[in-house]
């Protein structure tokens, strides 16, 4: 009898599954007994490439080559990842394997890992699919007992390819295409777009142009204090004949738009009876819906920061490493109708945890019982919603500690029973003007108690009430009478939280959860893909983030411009590309021909290149700015094209892209004033190098790189206009700002002395002047995020300067975590990790 082989995703869950079936030899990348083999891919081996005989060699970015549609795709080794194909190749050929089990992740791109080395290897053994939604040694055991047909995944296979081949079409024709319309006047100009990305890039332009169009309008409220005989309590005026207006969200009942309409009611009032009455009237609130990973990323960036990325690589160690999760790459928040065993034996091993007392009363008052929000099979998908599972970990460093409590909290709230409030609405009249006073009182705390909430008789201070009025008083006095003034808002920029609801919600932002959850099969991307969308339009400069907001850069204006212009909405509208996403789930689900959605995809990519090319030496009009900054050269009005910023009056114009990198308004703002901007960072140089620089504007008005090269000069440099950041650390002369770094007086020009110099921008991250003045004077910055390192990872720190005067980095001390151990350590390490920069 032959052996079968295991291919798993990551060797990680290879060795899981060698630990959890046990009895296995170790050999190098992997493993063996006498009736399997298990190795593993390390994520994708191969990529998407065009057949050589349909590749050109030269004029790839030209018009005159596109577009590419092949008939067929071929498959390209990954270089770095190479050498694990080739052992996956000899695995599958070996005569004594005859039958192969794909254990990649349960899910579409695992899918099309295990298919792409299939193909490559041109195999034709038979096939089984082992599906996990958990990755602890049970589960791993039982999913061996219940392997699964090919067949039974053929249709995800499928859509896996569908997804593979759509994006690559889209995305290598697209790409192409923009670049060679925006390359066309000379220079390189890469310009990169995607089937997903670009639409969702659409999303956050539309909003950053409703705000920059946005006009504040001044409002004014009235706010009343009334006296009665237990105590006071305040009431806002409100319209009680006011009605809604869809299309005009600003209005609202308390606001009133003319000052002198809320002096008259003031003064009408001031110091005058007030008759009140009241309505109480219960009310309850459901906990919400069992996490999917588009909600926990949600929740996770909303409450701690993370990221979509970070949420995603901390739920997938806590289901693959820590193994108390289950698998996150999923869509569905509910659980299959059957899984109410599995959970009453879940909450049996919380018995023992910090969450032991929640789970003990869920078990004791038998909660766990059949309900279509929890238990419901037409709501699930490939996996059910991330729970946790029966194992704990005392493992966890505190961002996974952080993330899985959220998950266990929501797991055990959802069994308990609704929170009960008594809602109170006072109405205060006073001369016929109404003002309203509401109070919401916490009665019962049901679920809400998992979060540590308590009734209103056992916590009086979260949950403050209405001053009560005593039986048969109806009668309050006006003490005081404000007019309040406000501004209207403009729209909020997106966070990730929020924009994962819009992509969700196909572009529409939609609070409501369980309308969103219907919405979710339309959106853009899927959870697996979300978060890889929203680092790909940071990674390519199309997005900053700014604190916990997104903003898009001024390449991303200029690329929904040109489509715009082009008049392509399949890349820029969100419901289009909704809808692509939703026949791919068609596919998985055998509803639609694979084949139909590619010829689909063909006519739309045919159609991006047709437009671009019958667009060639027009001007792309758009919502342009026009600088405030007078013309340099003339002083006439400097506006902004498609591709520059040009002077209405002479001939004086810069190019908005140099070096790859696009100029926002106000950087040009800066270099037309003050003749310098920078130091900028995100140029190219030709071989495709990142580089910072500073850039000045010529005599000739033309632009030209600064490197700060010129330390060595032997003119005098003149610090005269500055002001001092501190005393150099190696000499006492004071330190300036000059090009590229902060120096000490005595390290540039003719007289230098001292060596002592500091980049203005250190691993990607721009050093502020505050902060230069605080490490000269004490020794050490505040701590700073968003250093890259050479791996392209961020990280925080400190900069600190040696007593040598040299400048480096000093890594925040983590807080020992408490240990169980019967063995106390007696020792413990303070050392920290310091180390120097590189200016």
């Amino acid at each position: 009898m032959g052996k079968s082989l295991i291919i798993a995703e990551k060797p990680s869950v290879a060795a899981d599954i060698a630990k959890a079936l046990g009895g296995f030899t170790k050999h190098t990348d992997y493993f063996e007994n006498d009736q399997y083999v298990i190795s593993s891919a390390i994520g994708h081996l191969l990529e998407l490439v065009i057949p050589k005989e349909y590749e050109v060699k030269r004029g790839k970015w030209s018009f005159a080559n596109l577009p590419v549609i092949p008939p067929h795709f071929a498959l390209s080794p990954i270089e770095k990842t190479s050498s694990r194909l080739t052992l996956l190749n000899k695995l599958i050929k070996r005569k004594d394997v005859d039958m192969l089990i794909n254990a990649c992740d349960a899910g579409r791109e695992g899918e099309l890992i295990f298919y792409y080395i299939l193909r490559h290897a041109e195999s034709n053994k038979p096939i089984k699919r082992l599906w996990l939604q958990s990755m602890t040694p049970d589960a791993i055991r039982g999913g061996f007992t219940k392997l699964l047909d090919n067949t039974a995944v053929q249709s995800l296979a499928e859509a896996a390819v569908s997804r593979s081949e759509s994006d690559w079409l889209v995305g290598i024709n697209g790409t192409r295409a923009m670049t060679a319309f925006n390359s066309q006047e000379g220079g390189f100009h890469k310009t990169t777009v995607g089937r997903v990305q670009t639409p969702t890039l659409a999303i956050l332009v539309e909003r950053e142009e409703k705000i920059k169009k946005f006009h504040s309008q001044k409002y004014w409220e009235v706010h009343a204090t009334f006296a009665t005989t237990t105590g006071s309590y305040t009431g806002r005026w409100f319209d009680e004949k006011f009605n809604k207006n869809a299309a005009n969200q600003e209005l609202k009942p308390e606001r009133l738009w003319e000052q002198p309409k809320a002096e008259a009611i003031r003064d009408k009032c001031m110091g005058k009876p007030g008759t009140v009455s009241e309505e109480s009237k219960p009310s309850k609130e459901i906990c919400p819906l069992l996490y999917d990973l588009t909600s926990l990323q949600r929740e996770a960036n909303g409450r701690f920061g993370f990221s979509a990325k970070t949420t995603l690589g901390l739920a997938q160690a806590l289901y693959e490493k820590h193994k108390v999760l289950t698998y996150p790459r999923t869509d569905s928040r509910a659980l299959p109708e059957d899984y109410i065993a599995t959970v009453k034996d879940t909450l049996q091993h919380l018995s023992n945890t910090e969450y032991g007392k929640f789970s003990q009363q869920i078990l004791a008052s038998n909660w766990v019982v059949p309900n279509k929000r929890i238990f419901n099979n037409s709501k699930i998908s490939d996996h059910f919603a991330i729970i946790p599972t029966a194992l704990t970990s005392t493992k966890l460093n505190e961002a996974e500690a952080k993330l899985y409590d959220l998950v266990m909290k929501r797991f055990l709230a959802i069994f308990f029973p609704a929170a009960e409030y008594l809602l109170t609405t006072r109405i205060t009249r006073v001369e016929m003007e109404p003002f309203k006073t509401e109070g919401k009182v916490l009665v019962n705390p049901g679920w809400q108690s998992v979060y540590g909430k308590l009734a209103q008789s056992d916590n009086q201070e979260e949950n403050v009430s209405l001053v009560a009025i005593k039986p048969g008083e109806t009668t309050v006095v006006t003490e005081d009478i404000k007019i309040v003034d406000h501004q209207t808002r403009p729209p909020a920029r997106f966070t990730e939280a929020t924009l994962l609801s819009a992509m969700e919600g196909a572009g529409k932002f939609v609070e409501d959860e369980e309308l969103r959850a219907a919405m979710s099969a339309k959106g853009l991307g899927t959870p697996a893909t979300r978060a890889a969308i929203i680092e790909g339009l940071v990674l390519e400069n199309y997005i900053q983030r700014e604190g916990r907001e997104l903003h898009p850069t001024a390449k991303a204006f200029s690329l929904i411009t040109l489509l715009r212009g082009l008049k392509i909405p399949e890349l820029i509208s969100p419901e289009l590309t909704g809808n692509w996403e939703f026949q791919l789930r068609q596919i998985e689900q055998g509803h639609l021909k694979r084949s139909s959605f590619m010829e689909k995809i063909a006519e739309m990519t045919k159609h991006i290149v047709e437009q671009a090319k019958s667009h060639r030496g027009e001007t792309i009009s758009g919502d342009f700015s026009i600088l405030k900054t007078p013309c340099p050269k003339c002083g006439g009005h400097v506006h902004e094209t498609y591709k520059k910023f040009q002077c209405q009056s002479c001939d004086f114009a810069l190019w908005k892209i140099l070096a790859g990198r696009q100029f926002e308004v106000d950087e040009m703002e800066t270099l037309i004033t003050q003749h310098a901007v920078g130091p900028l960072q995100g140029f190219r140089s030709k071989m495709g190098q990142p580089f910072n620089a500073i850039i000045r504007l010529t005599e000739n008005f033309e632009m030209k790189f600064d490197f700060g090269n010129n330390d060595d000069s032997q003119e005098e440099i003149d610090f005269s206009n500055q002001t001092s950041l501190g005393k150099c650390p190696k000499c006492g002369h004071a330190v300036y700002e000059h090009g590229l770094h902060y120096v000490c007086e005595k390290a540039v020009g003719a007289n230098k002395t001292c060596s002592f110099k500091t980049g203005k921008i250190i691993l990607e991250r721009p050093i502020e002047r505050e902060q230069i003045s605080k490490l000269l004077e004490t020794g050490k910055t505040d701590l700073l995020t968003r250093f890259i390192s050479k791996k392209g990872r961020p990280f925080s720190a400190y900069l600190i300067r040696a007593a040598d005067g040299k400048i480096g980095f000093e890594f925040e001390q983590r807080t020992p975590k408490k240990t169980t151990d019967a063995k106390p350590k007696t020792k413990t390490s303070k050392t920290k990790t310091v180390r120097q920069t590189t200016s």
